[in-house]
């Protein structure tokens, strides 16, 4: 089956019911084009939250009063802490951050520039930066998203023979919902994994990697079976 930009619109990577940052893809086609609009819409939008369910601190944070938040945790903004979301020991949110309803932040992991919709899990020594993680997805321990190439050339999305020039010099990941990440991969600049796929622990992970399938290395992938 041949695949192509098509494959890597919003529309076919996300549940956008699923995130509080909703309104940000409106108008969209692909989901990268949400980065450099994140710090903007998280400001916006948490001015319009309740004062009965989110509490805001100083530097435009406002967290969920049904989140946890560990002491040892270091928010800065701006950022929003949805909803029953988990933020644990020794997490760094370094700012322009969301985190969805339920989702976690785990010991050592740092945020950076990014959306995570709800139930998303990064729980152990994730580096995630310029990225978006659709529904459910969860990266295991100590894999990252690369978010700027070697070389400090901009960003260029590839799916299969089509290409996007995304003109980002930073640009880590975008994960589809339910999305599985082994543990200890690296998920280069400009990578996008489709719904409900896998990668295999220790991967090396560069370009479009189909929905419902299983990334096992470089040039083989295999279809999940019905």
């Amino acid at each position: 089956m041949s695949v192509g930009l098509k494959d890597a619109i919003i529309k076919e990577l996300y549940t956008l019911d699923e995130t509080i940052a909703k309104e940000i893809f409106e108008g969209l086609t692909y989901p990268w084009e949400v980065l450099p609009k994140i710090k903007e819409f998280i400001i916006k939008l948490g001015n319009t939250l309740p004062e009965d369910k989110y509490e805001k601190k100083d530097g435009d944070i406002w967290i969920a009063k049904s989140a946890k938040v560990y002491a040892s945790a270091c928010i800065n903004g701006p950022a929003i802490i949805d909803e029953d979301a988990e933020i644990r020991h020794c997490a760094f949110i370094r700012g322009c951050a969301i985190v969805g309803k339920g989702a976690v932040v785990g010991n050592s992991t740092e945020l950076k520039n990014v959306i995570l919709f709800n139930k998303v899990q990064v729980p152990h020594y994730n580096y995630v930066g310029d990225s978006i993680l659709g529904y459910k997805a969860h990266m295991g321990a100590g894999s990252i998203t690369s978010n700027v190439k070697s070389d400090k050339t901009l960003v260029v999305v590839r799916v299969g023979e089509e290409t996007y020039e995304t003109g980002l010099k930073k640009f880590g990941a975008m994960l589809g919902d339910q999305v599985e990440v082994g543990c200890n991969s690296v998920l280069n600049p400009g990578t996008v994994i489709g719904k409900e796929a896998n990668v295999y622990p220790t991967s090396m992970v560069r370009g479009f990697i189909p929905s419902r399938s299983i990334y096992k290395k470089q040039g083989e992938i295999a279809g999940k079976r019905e």
